[in-house]
């Protein structure tokens, strides 16, 4: 699968950790929920262009969005942890291991 396939793919899974019910609720649920969102969105700009984008520039063009998305996911995680919500913190540290198998791609 190409570098291109990949990045769409993990965006969508992203999409789906957002979609899925949160195992907790209160303020730092929806926290946890806005930050994973942010990532989405992040990840969302690039989506439609990343076929378009010459071998050459995918590196400097994607690295910066993806260090950011796992930043923002990491921070997430650490949230779900602190409400006891174990199922999603585990899928969201496999979106994170997702990110750097595609950083180390690239």
């Amino acid at each position: 699968m190409n570098i291109s396939d990949r990045y769409r793919e993990l965006t969508d899974d992203v999409r789906l950790i957002l979609d899925s019910p949160v195992d907790a609720s209160g303020a730092e649920a929806l926290k946890a929920q806005q930050i994973i969102d942010q990532a989405a969105q992040d990840m969302e700009e690039l989506e439609e262009l990343v076929g378009d984008i010459p071998q050459m520039q995918l590196e400097s063009k994607l690295t910066p969005v993806l260090l950011k998305s796992h930043s923002q996911l990491d921070r997430a995680r650490l949230l779900l942890e602190e409400l006891g919500a174990e199922d999603r913190a585990a899928a969201v540290w496999e979106l994170e291991q997702k990110i750097y198998r595609l950083l180390n791609a690239l």
